[in-house]
């Protein structure tokens, strides 16, 4: 098949590109760099020894994303892009429902211009907003606490009418919970372009001495520890759940929303530990206040990932955090080195 990944060379994107590429299929990234790297896709190639094809580009560029979609003209969309910052988000609000909804219209504007009826869209449980149970299934009722989750849920909500009105069309909604964790290799991982926004990079920075110490927000919620307990999923569990859907969008039509999650939760303090473990390295931390609108436990259930496309988790937390560190001990300044 032919596969257009828009974002392709950022954190989730580039692992995709190399599950996808190990299934032989042509691929073209797109990508505006703006928290990406292009030394990922040339880590990609060498990684996978095959070529794809790139344009650099941003996803508000109506002509532009148009005119590289008619000429590639992909079988199927993977849309990586967007912003992706809970707290920017609250204060650049316009920035995010631009860039994450605007941009999504203008993408699809120019897969009707390709003819190209399906995609996998990079959602996100924040879609699901606080828990009023938990595990949480696609069936959970919708809601979001920020305009990142808005745009999320937006996104998702125009996907829906969009195959409503395209009999032939298929949109795969994929509802990450919190991807963590490098490729084996250590040669691709994640690379915050700041102060990272979630633990695991954090984390890493830490121990390999890019920041003092990790913030803890909270150490007295209603879990084991008294810390948050989420559902960590390996990025490559993660890539090999978007090569899964890929194979789904293609034999069938229709909106689906499916959960990417192991379905089993880690503590802030079980990560430490776990870290800790797989680096040698002891990672300091303070317990702060809370975060406003932090919740005790997000976990998934996975089961209809299981059911629909095949997939599941297979690595556990020590993996994520073996993998985390090898790829930040190799590479301390991400791909800057």
């Amino acid at each position: 098949m032919r596969v257009f990944l828009t974002g392709g060379a950022g954190y989730i994107g580039s692992h995709t590109l190399l599950e996808v590429l190990s299934e032989a299929h042509e691929v073209c990234v797109y990508d505006d760099y703006s928290n990406s790297s292009p030394h990922a896709l040339t880590r990609v190639e060498q990684l996978t020894n095959r070529k794809f094809d790139v344009v650099q580009g941003d996803i508000l560029d109506q002509s532009g994303l148009a005119a590289a979609l008619v000429t590639f003209k992909p079988d199927v969309v993977v849309h990586f892009a967007g912003k992706k910052a809970v707290g920017e988000s609250v204060e650049k609000p316009l920035m995010y429902y631009e860039n994450n909804v605007v941009g999504t219209l203008s993408l699809l504007r120019a897969m009707e211009a390709a003819d190209c009826n399906r995609i996998v869209f990079s959602s996100s449980a924040t879609v699901y907003g606080t828990p009023q149970y938990l595990p949480l299934d696609e069936n959970h009722p919708l809601s979001a606490t920020n305009p990142y989750g808005q745009t999320k849920l937006m996104v998702e909500h125009i996907l829906r009418d969009w195959c409503g009105a395209r009999p032939a069309a298929t949109a795969v909604l994929l509802r990450y919970f919190n991807p963590v964790g490098a490729h084996d290799s250590g040669i691709i991982g994640e690379d915050p372009n700041d102060i990272p926004n979630n633990l695991m990079p954090f984390v890493s920075q830490v121990a390999v001495g890019r920041r003092e110490k990790l913030q803890v927000f909270g150490n007295d919620y209603d879990t084991p520890d008294g810390t948050g307990v989420r559902d960590y999923i390996h990025v490559v569990d993660l890539a090999k759940a978007h090569a899964a859907a890929i194979s789904f969008a293609s034999a069938h039509t229709g909106c689906e929303a499916i959960n990417v999650g192991t379905g089993r939760g880690s503590s802030v303090l079980d990560v430490v530990r776990a870290f800790e473990a797989a680096s040698g390295r002891v990672v300091p931390y303070e317990v702060v206040q809370r975060r406003a609108g932090d919740v005790a436990t997000y976990c998934a259930l996975p089961e209809k990932a299981r059911n629909l496309l095949g997939w599941q988790a297979k690595r556990d937390l020590a993996d994520m955090c073996a993998s985390a560190w090898k790829w930040q001990s190799q590479n301390p300044d991400g791909y800057k080195d």
